[in-house]
């Protein structure tokens, strides 16, 4: 039997990565199985639109809601994001209210943002089943790992945690959490904070996925052709990504022909750059920048491992692109990242410390380093693992499960 589904999905837009990419996937393949309403922004009105009107989707329809031109001025991209994502929560309940009434969904779903200290429109429709999720945000970083992340960080990391702090306490997602029959949390840290303010059904649900082309694109890429060993990561260079981490881990390796590939940009680059010096490895670490998505899976695909050092994450993305290409993840055992890799895919590293965690991962890369057969083996675990975990078809099939049980 079909069921009729709300979704709010305040990301929402086809052909586009992370939360935007969540809310369409989660769409999209949702209404392969159920009728399907989505509530979203209007400014994805076109995109989606224009989607639809190329690869039209029977049984999903979209409903488009924005706070009126007057009192969005202030909103100028990034800036502004999280109050204004709270005031079209609130704004959209009326509109959820009366959807309902027209409708008479059989469920209500929230899946983006994939934040769980912000209130869910769809808490507020009292007689219909609600899931709240897939949420994240619980995560934190180690206390020991502060210090070296400089007084930009630690202000970060401080007004994170209180902001998180103030967002349990907040009536509106107390609310949120009381009303979930069930919530979906991306990690261990965010489930445990879940059931602190009262969630009485959580289960561990990442919120990442592949569509069935990107998972053929990237098992497509072939194994590394170099004669060294290439180690890689990828992502913004933020404080908490812990690149400082892998950049101190590879060095203390001793691997002198091995190779360290280091893609994307942010403000932690220069001091990125000054500890690769300070270390003596700059002929071996090298910083790519910021690359078009075409040219970072070339270099994906010349790569043997990859080095995934977050401090907090929910997600991961990098993470599941390189287990797909059949590249093993060596990570901390930590958030999303954690959740993905599995013992045949890769290496889970414990955040006790920084000199603790460097020698651990040290001795990982050393390891990889010098066995051919290891990561080939890890490799081919880690493209079966995400064919089957991973792929958006398969991750509804067991969501569409967990509907009928409600």
């Amino acid at each position: 039997m079909r069921l009729k589904i709300l979704l709010s999905a305040y990301a929402c837009e086809p052909d586009k990565g992370s939360e935007p990419g969540v809310g369409w996937n989660f769409a999209r393949h949702m209404a392969e199985r159920h009728e399907v309403w989505v509530l979203t922004r209007s400014n994805n009105h076109q995109a989606i639109e224009d989607e639809l009107t190329r690869n039209p989707v029977p049984g999903l329809h979209f409903i488009y809601h924005d706070l009126p031109a007057w009192a969005r001025f202030w909103k100028r991209g990034q800036k502004g994001v999280q109050l204004y994502y709270y005031l079209w929560q609130l704004t959209a309940i009326p509109v959820v209210r009366q959807m309902h009434r027209e409708m008479k969904f059989d469920l209500v779903q929230h899946v983006t943002f994939v934040k769980y200290w912000a209130p869910s429109a769809l808490a507020f429709l009292d007689e219909v089943p609600f899931i709240w999720g897939p949420v994240g945000g619980g995560e934190s970083a180690p206390l020991p790992f502060w210090p070296s992340f400089g007084l930009r960080g630690i202000i970060y990391e401080t007004l994170r945690s209180l902001a998180r702090r103030l967002g349990e306490l907040d009536p509106f997602v107390r609310r949120t959490a009381r009303r979930a029959t069930l919530a979906l949390a991306t990690t261990p840290e965010t489930a445990s904070r879940l059931r602190r303010m009262g969630v009485q059904q959580v289960k561990i649900f990442a919120q990442l996925g592949l569509s069935e082309e990107e998972l053929t694109l990237l098992s497509a890429l072939p194994n590394s052709s170099h004669n060294t060993i290439v180690f890689l990561s990828l992502g913004r260079l933020l404080h908490w990504k812990g690149f400082h981490l892998g950049i101190m881990a590879f060095a203390k390796s001793g691997l002198s022909d091995a190779q360290y590939w280091i893609l994307g940009d942010g403000p932690e680059r220069r001091r990125l750059e000054r500890l690769a010096k300070q270390l003596g490895v700059t002929d071996r670490v090298h910083f790519f920048g910021q690359l078009p998505r075409t040219a970072a899976l070339e270099l994906l695909g010349q790569c043997h491992a990859l080095i995934h050092p977050s401090l907090h994450d929910s997600g991961g993305w990098a993470c599941m692109e390189a287990l797909a290409a059949g590249r093993p993840v060596i990570c901390l055992d930590l958030g999303g990242p954690a959740v993905q890799v599995a013992d045949e895919t890769g290496f889970k590293v414990a955040a006790r410390n920084p000199d603790q965690t460097v020698a651990e991962l040290a001795e990982i890369i050393r390891q990889l380093g010098t066995s051919n057969d290891l990561w080939r083996q890890m490799g081919n675990h880690a493209r079966q693992q995400v064919q089957q975990n991973c792929c958006w078809p398969n991750k509804v099939k067991v969501l569409s499960k967990l509907y009928r049980a409600r």
